[in-house]
């Protein structure tokens, strides 16, 4: 066997929960392992040893994100009331990714995964959508409050000197409800240069919508904030790049993405972002089909799949029942921080590692060999085969 690929600097490996843990490891076995001579700093952030640790081991696996700069994430449990009880924990603890997000405070960007015979429910699309969501504050850390009687609701913003700043929110005749959110420019401001950055790093155009016309002070913060540091840090590296930057409000920005070919990155609002990623993931075929990767603005990596944890086919396998669980997201987390691995260290030979991998398991698909749920949606002939058959066979077109 050929002498294995030598990674320089390890790679930051957070394992996961339930059967995206179980693929985890099949994929190391069958498709890395044999291959490179793979360095990771590993922590496990399975929900047993997030409880064991107080969820510490969330923050020290963000923190070494920052130290080594890139990571690949398995997919994670965040506790419900159910969960506490499944896995008799401390406390309901809070969601991995928000920690890990939080630290590194970073922008996540999901890209669907193309494959011929699985067409865009949208026929216009012919090139992959990169939906880039903020992922700090607006409806996510809201305080509502359910109104019981007839007053008035109001903002109140009292400054360090004591001073008040008062807006009447509603003058309220009856029952209702109220909201209030918020956001701080230092996130608007890591948001929009992870935005720019990402976009140099791809050649692609970028797109930011907001509704600054109904928002007149939150959205058109945001829209401000993006502009300035275009014009300020980006401009000349933008048209030297040959891409383009442009705000566009979001009613705006969905009627001309369903026209477009794709082929771009769209940034959006946190809220905005959460509901488009799944609109993009689902027109163009699966969650299962979508690669995830959290981009600090100091240019730290942090790559995984934008689906759960398949909690149903976990409990298959428990059984000791076969299970046609898609494991390309997960593949693709692993071969996205493989090759930003490579390129930072200038190794060529892991970045064409990384590349060969992701083409053997899209023209397995490409030839008609996939799990269930690609199966569903795939056009002409097509043979359905369980997770560990399919990663075999994309080890074999790999060896080719």
């Amino acid at each position: 066997m050929a002498e294995k690929i030598q990674m320089k600097v390890p790679l930051v490996e957070m394992d996961g929960d339930e059967m995206t843990r179980v693929i985890w490891q099949q994929i190391k076995d069958i498709l890395l392992t044999p291959y490179i001579d793979l360095k990771t700093v590993y922590y496990d952030l399975g929900l047993k040893k997030r409880d064991e640790t107080d969820d510490r081991i969330t923050v020290e696996a963000a923190e070494a994100t920052v130290k080594y700069g890139v990571a690949v994430k398995c997919a994670t449990i965040t506790p419900n009331a159910q969960r506490i009880k499944e896995y008799n924990l401390k406390q309901m603890w809070k969601s991995p990714n928000g920690t890990i997000r939080a630290i590194l405070d970073g922008t996540v960007f999901r890209t669907p995964i193309i494959v011929k015979n699985i067409k865009p429910f949208v026929k216009t699309w012919e090139r992959p959508i990169t939906i880039a969501r903020h992922a700090y504050g607006d409806v996510y850390k809201g305080v509502e409050m359910k109104i019981t009687a007839k007053g008035r609701a109001e903002l109140v913003f009292t400054g360090e000197d004591g001073r008040e700043s008062r807006e009447v929110v509603h003058d309220f005749a009856g029952p209702g409800i109220v909201m209030a959110m918020h956001n701080m420019d230092k996130s608007i401001k890591s948001f929009a240069r992870s935005c720019f950055n990402y976009a140099l790093d791809q050649k692609k155009d970028l797109w930011f919508a907001a509704k600054d016309t109904i928002s007149k002070v939150y959205d058109h913060n945001f829209k401000d904030i993006f502009q300035d540091i275009y014009d300020r840090e980006y401009n000349e590296k933008f048209s030297d790049a040959g891409i383009e930057y442009f705000y566009t409000l979001i009613d705006d920005a969905v009627a001309r993405v369903i026209r477009s070919p794709g082929g771009f990155i769209w940034a959006c609002k946190n809220y905005d972002g959460d509901v488009m990623s799944d609109m993009v993931a689902t027109a163009f075929g699966s969650l299962a089909m979508m690669t995830s990767v959290l981009v600090s603005p100091d240019g730290h990596y942090e790559y995984e799949a934008a689906h759960g944890t398949v909690t149903r086919h976990y409990y298959q396998h428990l059984k000791g029942a076969e299970t046609s669980t898609n494991p390309v997201a997960t593949l693709f987390a692993w071969t996205g921080a493989l090759r930003k691995r490579g390129e930072l260290d200038g190794a060529g030979s892991l970045e064409q590692f990384a590349c060969e991998l992701e083409q053997a398991a899209v023209h397995t698909i490409e030839e008609g060999i996939m799990t269930k749920d690609l199966a569903v949606l795939a056009e002409g002939e097509k043979r359905m085969v369980n997770t560990r058959q399919f990663l075999e066979e994309v080890n074999a077109r790999l060896g080719r």
